[in-house]
């Protein structure tokens, strides 16, 4: 395999940190580089967990300057758009600002600069209204496991959206957008819906249904980096293979031979 030029924008935010350490296991196959604020690891990543890229690897940007993310893109093949502001509480400005002008100009860059692939974060909490109000998703997360039918139906990603805060609305907007530029430029584009991801794998136990491991995070997204040159437009789960996982992963089986290695750690 020829080596692949790999751009992680928020590559020292969590998620950003556990891709690059997936791809930095094969030096051989990738040349990875990335962008974000400041070279200064996220607080959400654990002081054993950092990483330190060479700074000729390293861009510092705001993702606010089109023209600018065009030259840094130039010979990359794929972009993973990770840069976000994650706070779910986060006002307005901040989530037009960093959430959807800066998907824009991801992938306006991209198109630009004829970046082969863009992987683009979304979330869970992009369906965390199904999950939250409807029978008998509502029973996993109130914990009510008994009243959860056996071979109940799992949630695609084809279903319809339900974010239920502006941040969640902001990653409806990026698959959205995703699937304009796959559908009009060549940029292939690929979304994943992460579910829980922390540092250590710690997580709430209220949350172990959407729980991710950093392992299996990382794997689906070198995943979508290797998918055919064809797969022009898809959205994924990213969830481990928890107990009652309440949506449905078999496309990220289907389409890029992904199976998740590891389940919640309540459950035995």
């Amino acid at each position: 395999m020829a080596k692949k030029s790999i751009l992680i924008t928020g590559i020292y935010g969590l998620v950003g940190s556990v891709i690059y350490k997936q791809l930095h296991k094969s030096p051989d196959n990738y040349a990875v580089y990335g962008v974000d604020l400041s070279a200064e690891n996220s607080d959400r990543v654990s002081r054993d967990e950092a990483i330190s890229l060479d700074p000729k690897h390293f861009y510092q940007s705001d993702l606010s300057d089109i023209e600018s993310l065009s030259k840094m893109f130039e010979g990359i093949h794929t972009v993973v758009h990770m840069a976000a502001d994650p706070n779910t509480e986060a006002p307005w400005e901040s989530v037009l600002k960093n959430n959807i002008c800066g998907t824009y100009n991801v992938l306006e860059a991209s198109k630009r600069a004829k970046v082969r692939r863009v992987v683009v974060a979304s979330t869970i909490q992009v369906s965390t209204g199904h999950f939250r109000r409807t029978e008998p998703y509502k029973h996993i997360a109130n914990g009510d496991f008994d009243k959860v039918p056996e071979g109940f139906e799992s949630l695609k990603t084809t279903e319809r959206s339900w974010p239920v805060n502006l941040y969640a609305a902001s990653k409806v907007f990026s698959e959205t957008l995703a699937r304009v530029y796959s559908s009009s430029s060549d940029l292939s584009c690929l979304c994943i819906r992460i579910g829980t991801v922390n540092a250590g794998d710690k997580h709430p136990e209220h949350l172990n249904s959407i729980y991710c491991s950093r392992n299996d995070m990382g794997r689906l997204a070198e995943h979508c980096i290797l998918a055919p040159e064809s797969l022009k437009f898809e959205v994924y789960y990213a969830m481990s293979g928890n107990k009652h996982l309440w949506v449905d992963m078999e496309n990220a089986k289907q389409s890029l031979g992904f199976v998740p290695e590891d389940k919640s750690n309540y459950y035995s």
